[in-house]
């Protein structure tokens, strides 16, 4: 059964984004969601949305000198992020992985399975897949489980520290 979603203005339903999205977000809508179906493959199917359209966001924690760092990572969801090649090389690291779920959710203040890259910290990297800066719209998360974005590509590309790469295997 797909049920429709109703798009808004995000700016006009601040209940629905986690506080540093809230801050962040500008161009973008915002539907609300079952939180239980906040899991790509779930929502896709729920909603009637191409998993060619939606994008996860992944956090990377990359270490170098006993220094660890985070990234965020932007794939379709079709796609699989290339961790141990293209993102730890691209990051001179020594080593990389996804970031265990509580660390994620702590660092960024949002709810696991609908992290995303708007209102990160700001001195991360942000690296978007090719495939998806060419979006016109990606379904991405909003912090919360209870909904999602859909902004465009190219504003993902632009957000500050973002860098555009090939970065799925």
């Amino acid at each position: 059964m797909n049920e429709k979603l109703v798009w808004v203005r995000a700016s006009d339903r601040p209940d629905l984004l986690a506080d540093p999205v809230r801050r962040a977000v500008q161009e973008a809508e915002v539907a609300e969601i079952d939180p239980e179906l906040a899991d790509t493959a779930a929502f896709c199917d729920r909603y009637g949305v191409a998993p060619e359209a939606s994008a996860n966001c992944v956090i990377v924690a990359t270490k170098r000198g006993g220094e660890t760092r985070y990234a965020a990572c932007m794939v379709l969801a079709t796609m699989r992020v290339d961790v141990n090649g293209v993102v730890r090389k691209h990051l001179d690291a020594r080593k990389a992985s996804f970031a265990p779920m509580d660390q994620a959710v702590e660092l960024t203040g949002m709810e696991y399975g609908g992290i995303t890259p708007i209102g990160l910290p700001e001195d991360w990297p942000i690296l978007v897949d090719v495939n998806v800066a060419a979006l016109d719209w990606a379904v991405i998360g909003s912090g919360v489980r209870r909904s999602k974005l859909a902004v465009p590509g190219a504003t993902l590309a632009g957000l500050k520290g973002a860098e555009v790469l090939a970065l799925a295997n």
